[in-house]
């Protein structure tokens, strides 16, 4: 499940319990939505809560960012303290232009995100 917030040029999105690819879907609606007016977006992806993920949900996500979306948004904060999403963060680097970054704690991931 996740839940979804918006504030200007900034969407939270955070993930509780398994992510799905019907959650990952309600994410990419709602980005494309507010990529319509042409100007780079932020994300904070607070994956506290995460228990897992599916695999369709890890193809999308490869989908989406590096093939379809790699320079639309400017700054990603991934929240979370586990090594491998931690990893897997990092790995993204090397398809997307957005400057990302891992943080233990929200609020310096927010912090970072709208400075």
């Amino acid at each position: 499940m996740i839940t979804l917030q918006e504030e200007n040029k900034l969407v939270n999105i955070a993930v509780m319990g398994e992510f799905t690819l019907a959650d990952f879907k309600q994410f990419e609606t709602h980005a494309l939505t507010k990529l319509q007016n042409g100007d780079k977006t932020n994300l904070i992806f607070d994956l506290r809560g995460m228990i897992d993920y599916t695999t369709d949900v890890a193809w999308e996500e490869i989908k989406f960012f590096s093939r379809q979306h790699n320079h639309d948004f400017n700054k990603i904060a991934v929240v979370t303290d586990d090594q491998w999403l931690t990893w897997q963060a990092w790995l993204s680097r090397l398809f997307v232009d957005a400057d990302i970054r891992v943080f233990g704690e929200y609020g310096e991931a927010q912090g970072w995100v709208q400075a």
